[in-house]
C-alpha cells in the first residue's frame, strides 16, 4: 500500500510501520483482535489499476462482457466486497476509499454519515476504519446478489435481521484473520479489513452483477456547475469539479477528503439521490433513534458528471431490484464510466 507524501498511514509512518506490523503478526498468527468494543444495548422492539475504455458503452444496455457492471471501465468477473467505513472526523483519513467501485453515503445517529465501499474491480491492501452495520444496509445491499459485508458488529437485536439475509457476514469474531488494529488511532476509529482475506472466507461469492447503472456519452442539457454541496444533520459534503482530474473533488465538512493510499477522493459520477430517511426500531448504546434510509421506491435525484448537473429520477421497485436513474422524458441517464458516489440525502 502506498501513501502520498505528507499522508500517514492508518498503521503509523508510511510502508515501514504497516510492513513491520504485518510482518509481525504473521509472525506471531495474530491477524485480527478481541471483541471490537461493548456491544450496544439490545434496542427496543421493531415492527449489504483498471486501463480506460477503449469505447463508451452503450448508455441502454448493462455492462458488456469485460466490463464492470459497477463502473463500465475494462474488469474481470468478480466476487463482491461491501464495507461500513466509520466517517466522522476522527476517522480520517481513509484508507482503502480510492479503490471502490462506488462509495454510499448514510445517515446515521446523531445526524453523521457513515460510507459503504463496495469493491470488485479492484482491492486494497487495507480499507477502513470499520464501523457497525445498520438495518439499512440489509435493503441496499440485495440489488447485489449474496455480497461480503465487512464490519465491525451490530446491535444485539439487528444480528438476526442481519444472519438472515443473502450476505456473508465477515467480523472480527467470523474472520479474526481478516482484521487488524492500528496502534497509530484510538479505538474504535483503529479497526481495519484486509479486503483479500475478507473475500476469502467466501469461495461461493456471486459475482458482480447489473445493479442498474448504465454507462456512456453524458445526455443533453444539463447545467454547468463547479460545485455542489450536500447537507445532513450534522454533515455536510462538497463535490467540485477538477477539469484536470475530469472527476469530482470530495470535501467532508469543508476540508479535502483523501485517503492515505491514494490521495485525494475523486468520483467520476456523483448521484444525490433525494430519499425517506426515518426512525427505524433500533437505538444506538446511547439510546437515540437509528435513522433507516428507504433505497426502494422513487424519487428525484441531481447527477453530477463532466462538469454538468442533470436532474433525474431514480426507481427501485424492490430491494431485489437494481436502481435506475432516468431523465425527466424517462430516457436512461448515462453516468461516466469510472468510480460512482451514491449520496442518500434527506428528501428536502
Amino acid at each position: 500500500m502506498t501513501a502520498e507524501r505528507g499522508d500517514r498511514t492508518p498503521l503509523g509512518r508510511p510502508g515501514r510501520v504497516l510492513t513491520a506490523l504485518l510482518c509481525a503478526l504473521t509472525a506471531a498468527g495474530l491477524y485480527g483482535c478481541s471483541d471490537p468494543g461493548p456491544r450496544e444495548p439490545t434496542p427496543t422492539p421493531a415492527p449489504a489499476t483498471t486501463a480506460p475504455a477503449p469505447a463508451t458503452p452503450p448508455a441502454t444496455a448493462s455492462a458488456p462482457t469485460g466490463r464492470s457492471p459497477f463502473t463500465g471501465l475494462p474488469a474481470r468477473p468478480a466476487p463482491v466486497l461491501a464495507v461500513k467505513i466509520d466517517n466522522v472526523a476522527a476517522a480520517r483519513p481513509h484508507t482503502g476509499l480510492g479503490a471502490a467501485d462506488l462509495v454510499y453515503v448514510e445517515q446515521v445517529e446523531g445526524g453523521v454519515t457513515r460510507l459503504l465501499a463496495v469493491y470488485s474491480s479492484r482491492l486494497p491492501e487495507l480499507t477502513g476504519p470499520v464501523r457497525s452495520a445498520r438495518e439499512s444496509d440489509i435493503a441496499l445491499l440485495a440489488a447485489f446478489g449474496r455480497p461480503v459485508l465487512g464490519y465491525s458488529g451490530a446491535q444485539s437485536a439487528l444480528n438476526p435481521l442481519l444472519t438472515a439475509a443473502p450476505l456473508r457476514l465477515v467480523t472480527e469474531t467470523t474472520a479474526p484473520g481478516a482484521f487488524l488494529r492500528s496502534p497509530d488511532r484510538a479505538a474504535p476509529h483503529n479497526l481495519y479489513l484486509r479486503p483479500d482475506r475478507a473475500l476469502a472466507t467466501d469461495p461461493r461469492a456471486e459475482n458482480a452483477r447489473d445493479i442498474g447503472f448504465r454507462f456512456g456519452p453524458a445526455p443533453a442539457g444539463g447545467t454547468p456547475v463547479d460545485s455542489s454541496a450536500v447537507r445532513f444533520p450534522a454533515a455536510r459534503y462538497t463535490f467540485t469539479w477538477s477539469a484536470a482530474d475530469r472527476a469530482w473533488r470530495v470535501a467532508m465538512d469543508g476540508r479535502e477528503a483523501r485517503a492515505t493510499d491514494t490521495g485525494p477522493l475523486t468520483p467520476e459520477t456523483v448521484v444525490v439521490q433525494r430519499v425517506t430517511v426515518r426512525p427505524s426500531g433500533f437505538r444506538d448504546r446511547y439510546g437515540a433513534v437509528s435513522p433507516y434510509t428507504e433505497t426502494t421506491g422513487s424519487g428525484t435525484a441531481l447527477v453530477l458528471r463532466d462538469g454538468r448537473a442533470y436532474e433525474a429520477r431514480w426507481s427501485r421497485p424492490s430491494p431485489a431490484a437494481g436502481t435506475t436513474y432516468t431523465t425527466p422524458d424517462g430516457a436512461p441517464l448515462a453516468f461516466a464510466p469510472g468510480q460512482t458516489w451514491v449520496v442518500l440525502a434527506p428528501r428536502g
